[in-house]
């Protein structure tokens, strides 16, 4: 059996070949979805194509009013906070059927602040994007067993835009005295007394559609919640980032940075929304794609993204 980390997200600097996204469907049979695939993420979401859905309610978050604890680990792709068993946190509502618990909180950034982000906005990217991976518990006894089976997991994404402060969770991970502790690939760091609340941005708004988890076996398992609203980290943080290697200490450095898939087709998906862009106050019919004037990655004076 293939070891399940053998993909890269760019080439990698060594004798063996070990394939990047373009090849991750050809290189093993149990990833065809990679290639042969009709709901596939991330996506470029064009918001001329967003679909206003009036039922669709605001998430749940449930942390049982308690803060928790996790470790932080430099995966070699990721950046990635697994929280501690012990902790409950668990999403529910929105476009979601049965209730969800965190699995993982996983950075994506870039090597430029115009790239970064995993989901590009009618065609750019941020610098970031921080994905919190979630999986059924109402259907399903673990992650494992979630992720490729229906209505499996479920995946809150928010985008990263700089700032002169930091978002107060963000910042947790990503201070000087944190992030250094995980420079090298199998890298580990505990961290307590997180609030996961910190970590959502001030809205109730989302884009949301159905597709697939973005690592190899691209199982078409994951419904995608998209957060109309970006958090914030410093030019700093996004340097320190920059810095992390995803090979061992013993081995060349090479920056984790761009540790994004490429976007894929959206095919016959619709992408739906409860942002409500009618300048009369009406509803628009369900069937019927928006086309408002939109600008994207960029902000209104409410620090919204104007999509």
């Amino acid at each position: 059996k293939l070891d399940e980390g053998w993909w890269a997200y760019k080439d990698v600097v060594q004798e063996s070949f070990v394939p990047v996204p373009s090849f991750w469907g050809l290189v093993n049979s149990a990833w065809n979805l990679c290639t042969i695939g009709k709901r596939q993420s991330p996506i470029d979401i064009e918001t001329s194509h967003l679909i206003f859905d009036p039922y669709l309610t605001p998430l749940r978050l449930n942390t049982a009013g308690r803060k928790m604890g996790g470790t932080m680990y430099n995966t070699g792709k990721h950046v990635s906070l697994r929280p501690d068993k012990a902790h409950l946190v668990n999403i529910s509502g929105g476009p979601l059927g049965y209730s969800y618990r965190l699995e993982e909180v996983r950075l994506h950034f870039g090597s430029e602040d115009s790239q970064g982000s995993e989901h590009l906005l009618n065609g750019q990217g941020f610098p970031g994007e921080v994905q919190l991976i979630h999986y059924n518990q109402d259907l399903y006894a673990n992650f494992s067993e979630a992720t490729k089976s229906p209505h499996g997991i479920a995946v809150v994404s928010i985008f990263i835009k700089l700032s002169e402060n930091s978002n107060a969770f963000l910042n947790r991970m990503l201070n000087r005295d944190t992030i250094t502790r995980i420079n090298y690939k199998h890298d580990a760091f505990l961290l307590m007394g997180l609030n996961i609340a910190d970590l959502y941005p001030d809205t109730t708004r989302y884009i949301t559609y159905e597709g697939s988890i973005t690592i190899p076996p691209c199982y078409e398992t994951s419904t995608w919640i998209l957060i109309n609203k970006p958090i914030y980290v410093t030019q700093m943080q996004m340097h320190s980032l920059r810095l992390l290697s995803q090979n061992e200490p013993y081995k060349i450095f090479m920056s984790m940075s761009d540790n994004t898939r490429p976007t894929q087709p959206l095919l016959q998906r619709c992408i739906r929304t409860n942002i409500n862009f009618s300048k009369q106050g009406r509803d628009c019919p369900n069937n019927r794609a928006l086309r408002p004037q939109y600008r994207g990655n960029t902000e209104d004076r409410g620090g919204r993204l104007r999509i």
